[in-house]
């Protein structure tokens, strides 16, 4: 049997180190960076570089695991490990096993996530009619470079396991969680972030590349979280293909995406505090992974994150943000690169004259076009309360859902002086107005004249759900 270029190539490094280190088995891990957790990898030999041109030595591993799931190959394979932590493979190989076994319908893996919106292949309980056993990978799964394998782990119940970021929430999701294995042609520096599980193109970024001069260092407010916190929120990859999140794995990610731009607006204001840079790396490299990811699911034809309620929330700032440290032209002006892509930011913020008075208003539940969704979907802003239609679902989810969650990403796109790359002004304008407008007399008008009642602290405009997001915007946008 004739072994492949690349295997040949590390069976020869694998004899060199025995012959100059003697016959003693030795195993290595190359470095998992900023967030080397939660993996083991199994026994075998060396193999690679030696460090040369920053190219680490690997080993030759028959299994590795990570997140609770450990992969069987069919002969040892070299493995690496990316800046984030994560796994990759060298060469074609063959997975004969993984642990938990996949079952009927539970404990799924899926090579090469699609960039669509309503299929999954992880778990058959997954609401909505979602779930396609087409995607899913049978065992034995081979995979060759270019692929990569997002392999989860199901839960017993859905809708018995906490929300991120919401912890008296339940999530429906039946997806406890989810590891991605990839498969590149060659070892990769130890400073490579993990391509995005929808590129098979494996287009490769490295965090030596980051633009770390670009953050900001602020004097910390009272309610600065600890960095830890939100490390823990992105340590894990953020599967964000199946639009409402109905198999977002919930040791991973938030279910809901008012969660998610907290969560990003946290994360992106924490990376502007004064910390030094050291303590920072670990959140950095994890946020800009989760950009990466978006931008790949992009890249392959995914449509966006469009308006519908909060779902589609905190998805453009993780790319914006990326595309800036990365300093990638295109990444960092999406909005200009890819102007088909939908983001619920901008499609929920326009410039109208609101009957408040205010020049930019709220785009309504599902954006400009809600009208012919459902009557009151649509914007709404632009007329008195007594002639909103329908159940007023816009001001509801405008007041609980979205605002709130936006807040943080204005600001920390302001802090790096991103407006221009984001290239929709009302939702900078619409932020302003949310955080500075008296709303007072106005939830009295709407209480009086469609009986819903705003009126509730929860419900009022001039703050952010997080108190840390809040006092960073009290301290620091008057001056950016």
């Amino acid at each position: 049997m004739m072994l492949s270029r690349t295997r040949l190539l590390a069976a020869l490094a694998l004899v060199l180190l025995v012959v100059a280190c003697g016959s003693d088995d030795e195993t290595w891990i190359g470095p998992g960076g900023a967030g080397g957790t939660g993996g083991t990898a199994g026994s075998g030999g060396t193999a690679g570089a030696g460090g040369s041109g920053g190219i680490p030595e690997i080993p030759l591993l028959d299994t590795v695991s990570q997140y609770g799931i450990t992969w069987t190959f069919s002969e040892p394979v070299p493995v690496g490990q990316f800046v984030n932590g994560d796994y990759y493979v060298v060469g074609s190989t063959t997975i004969t096993a993984i642990d938990p076994a996949p079952t009927s319908g539970r404990n799924g893996s899926v090579v090469n996530l699609p960039a669509i919106q309503d299929k999954t292949g992880f778990d058959d309980r997954t609401a909505a009619n979602r779930y396609d056993a087409s995607l899913r990978a049978e065992l034995p799964i081979a995979l060759t470079p270019g692929n990569s394998l997002a392999s989860s782990i199901s839960v017993a119940t859905p809708g018995q396991n906490e929300c991120m970021l919401r912890t008296e929430d339940s999530s429906d999701s039946p997806v406890k969680t989810v590891a991605v294995l990839t498969c590149l042609d060659a070892a990769v520096p130890a400073d490579t972030f993990r391509p995005s599980y929808a590129d098979q193109q494996n287009r490769l970024y490295h965090a030596g590349a980051l633009r770390r001069d670009l953050l900001l260092s602020l004097a910390a407010v009272p309610s600065t979280p600890e960095l830890a916190e939100f490390e823990r929120y992105f340590e894990r990859p953020w599967i964000d293909n199946l639009f409402f999140q109905f198999d977002a794995p919930v040791d991973n990610m938030p279910c809901y995406g008012r969660e998610i731009a907290r969560a990003v607006s946290n994360a992106t204001l924490l990376l502007m505090v004064d910390l030094p840079i050291e303590q920072r790396e670990t959140l950095l490299i994890r946020v800009v992974q989760y950009g990466i990811d978006l931008w790949g699911l992009v890249r392959a034809g995914y449509p966006g994150w469009q308006a519908h309620g909060g779902h589609g929330n905190g998805r453009k700032w993780p790319i914006v943000f990326a595309g800036i440290l990365l300093d990638d032209p295109d990444m960092q002006a999406i909005a200009t690169s890819y102007p088909e892509v939908r983001f619920s930011e901008d499609m929920q913020t326009i410039y109208d004259t609101g009957w408040t008075g205010a020049s930019v208003v709220y785009g309504g539940h599902v954006g400009p076009d809600g009208e012919s969704v459902n009557p009151g979907w649509g914007p709404y802003e632009h007329l008195q309360p007594s002639q909103w239609l329908g159940d007023a679902i816009g001001e509801g989810y405008r007041r609980c859902c979205t605002s709130l969650g936006w807040v943080g990403e204005s600001l920390s796109a302001r802090m790096l002086g991103a407006e221009s790359l984001w290239n929709h002004d009302p939702f900078f304008a619409y932020t302003d107005r949310w955080m500075t407008e008296d709303d007072s007399a106005h939830v009295q008008q709407i209480l009086t004249d469609t009986g819903h009642d705003y009126t509730a602290s929860w419900a009022r405009q001039g703050q952010a759900w997080d108190d840390f997001v809040e006092e960073m915007w009290a301290t620091y946008r008057g001056d950016y």
